[in-house]
């Protein structure tokens, strides 16, 4: 016989399906841009290096495997775990990771046409990159307004919360002024092209403006709130994405005016591109200097691995590329070894950041709820009547 208390018992809430998709955010498309930008700074290398498109191009095959498995991972997150989905948007740390999807799409649609045609053919290759172009491209510029939207009327911010994270939505219309000069060639001659390139032109003004406007907050931060937390001192390296973004797409302005622009402009198109890019990747070594110096006094203090850790990479491969455009346009050997010290230094931290991430996976760290990282305690100082620190 069945109980009254058991018959008025209430069943127990279905648990949510894929429970190790939950905590999946945003933020895991900076392994597929990091990964990506291995192949195509690699292939643009102005030093021809033997075996090395061969490797990069499966470098960057990885990447589009990878890209298509977190599509789908996060359509299930989106479609089994909405609630911590809309989360994300409404959490101001997590989410300008937006703008990393969008800078996705378009660094392996970029890779594609630069070296994944080499085993894929040049039709395929146009073909691909230009569906993940045109997606990436929607999706930054809708990002770089949204984001900020967000940030400015639904997220409650404070001043020590502001960190180079906040740069990556607006960055993302740059890479895409960077990658669309490829394109540009494959359309129809006059008016097609010149739009697509000034399109491009536009959105590098988008993106430098915003990126102007944000980046004194950062610094700033940094001088009045002290240090990042440890697992955030890598998003140091994010700063260098706009300068050598940029500065890449100034080159690629540069190699695609001619016959697209009536003269001068087309000329003038090369001429910016070392007033403007010399300048630029000089202030992106000064950061290079200053964010490693972070980093070092953030490991000697015992700086775990974190997803951070891809910071490293896309940001030093877009001066990589930037570099070896400087180099193209001067032919000065000075950016040669420039462009391969930073090739260097963008492989060893791509494969740190990939083993570590396949040991999480494996283990199933990586996919836990996320703990809260500490704000590191700032020193002690003592301070005369004149208000200095001693």
């Amino acid at each position: 016989m069945v109980t009254a208390a058991h018959s008025l018992s209430v069943p127990a809430a279905p648990r949510p399906r894929l429970p190790a998709l939950r905590h999946l955010g945003p933020h895991w498309y900076g392994s597929v841009m990091g990964t990506a930008a291995v192949g195509t700074a690699g292939g643009a290398l102005p030093v021809h290096v033997p075996g090395l498109r061969t490797v990069c191009t499966a470098v960057w095959a990885l990447s589009l495997v990878w890209l298509l498995v977190l599509l789908t991972a996060r359509a299930l997150h989106w479609a089994h775990h909405r609630d911590q989905a809309r989360a994300h948007l409404l959490d101001p740390a997590a989410a300008p990771f937006y703008g990393c999807l969008a800078m996705a799409l378009l660094a392996v649609g970029g890779g594609a046409l630069s070296v994944g045609r080499d085993w894929t053919g040049s039709s395929v290759a146009l073909a691909l990159d230009t569906v993940l172009f045109t997606a990436g491209t929607v999706v930054g510029l809708v990002a770089a307004v949204a984001v900020p939207y967000l940030m400015a009327v639904h997220h409650r911010i404070e001043p020590h919360q502001v960190t180079p994270v906040w740069l990556l939505p607006v960055v993302a219309p740059m890479v895409s002024a960077a990658l669309g000069p490829a394109l540009v060639g494959h359309l129809p001659a006059g008016q097609a092209r010149e739009t697509l390139l000034l399109g491009c032109v536009a959105m590098f003004g988008l993106s430098l403006l915003a990126t102007l406007a944000l980046l004194p907050l950062v610094l700033g931060r940094l001088l009045i709130a002290g240090p990042l937390p440890l697992a955030l001192t890598p998003t140091l390296f994010l700063v260098l994405g706009p300068l050598g973004q940029s500065t890449t797409a100034a080159g690629a302005f540069a190699d695609t005016a001619g016959g697209v622009v009536a003269a001068p402009y087309d000329t003038g198109f090369t001429a910016f591109a070392l007033l403007y890019g010399v300048p630029v990747m000089g202030f992106a070594v000064l950061w290079f200097a200053f964010a490693a110096a972070q980093v070092l006094r953030a490991a000697r203090r015992g700086m775990g691995f974190e997803m951070t850790w891809w910071s490293f990479t896309f940001p030093v491969g877009t001066c990589v590329t930037g570099a070896s455009a400087l180099a193209r346009h001067t032919r000065l050997a000075v950016y040669d070894g420039l462009a391969l010290v930073l090739y260097a230094v963008l492989v060893a931290a791509w494969a740190a950041a990939a083993v570590h991430t396949a040991r999480g996976l494996v283990s199933g760290a990586l996919l836990a709820a996320p703990r809260p990282a500490p704000a590191e305690p700032r020193p002690a100082t003592a301070r005369t009547r004149s208000g200095a620190v001693r």
